[in-house]
């Protein structure tokens, strides 16, 4: 089944059709029908587009598109900022900050097989006896 498009113009004048025939006492089931659409389509319309006059239906779809147009444009250029930032080996990952490991002030150090018998470092916490290998 093909799907069709409405236009803001299109919707607005179903929605008056189906507000005019709902005041006749029709159920929704029967407008539905009647301006084919399906009550789903016709609720969401209603929540999107219910008391908005032309002009305004009209300067919604304008600002919706706008805001895709930028949301594209923000997503380009943040893509472009990280392409060089990785050319240029500034990636958040190439740099630790102080405390995060490296050999700056605050790192561990080694951390390896501390502990386990035969192993020659000693525990990380300085107040535990140190492991003689046996």
């Amino acid at each position: 089944m093909t799907r069709k498009r409405y236009k803001a113009e299109e919707i607005l004048g179903k929605l008056r059709q189906a507000e005019v025939l709902i005041g006749q006492g029709r159920s929704v089931g029967e407008v539905c029908r009647e301006i084919g659409v399906t009550e789903v389509t016709y609720f969401r319309w209603r929540k999107e587009y219910g008391g908005l006059k032309l002009d305004q239906a009209r300067k919604l779809k304008d600002l919706e598109k706008e805001n895709a147009r930028l949301k594209r444009a923000v997503a380009e250029l943040t893509l472009d900022k990280q392409i060089l930032q990785e050319a240029s080996g500034e990636t958040d990952l190439a740099r630790p900050t102080p405390g995060e490991g490296g050999t700056g002030e605050g790192s561990v150090g080694c951390i390896g097989a501390a502990g386990l018998p035969g192993s020659r470092a000693g525990p990380l916490d300085p107040a535990l006896p140190a492991n003689d290998g046996g």
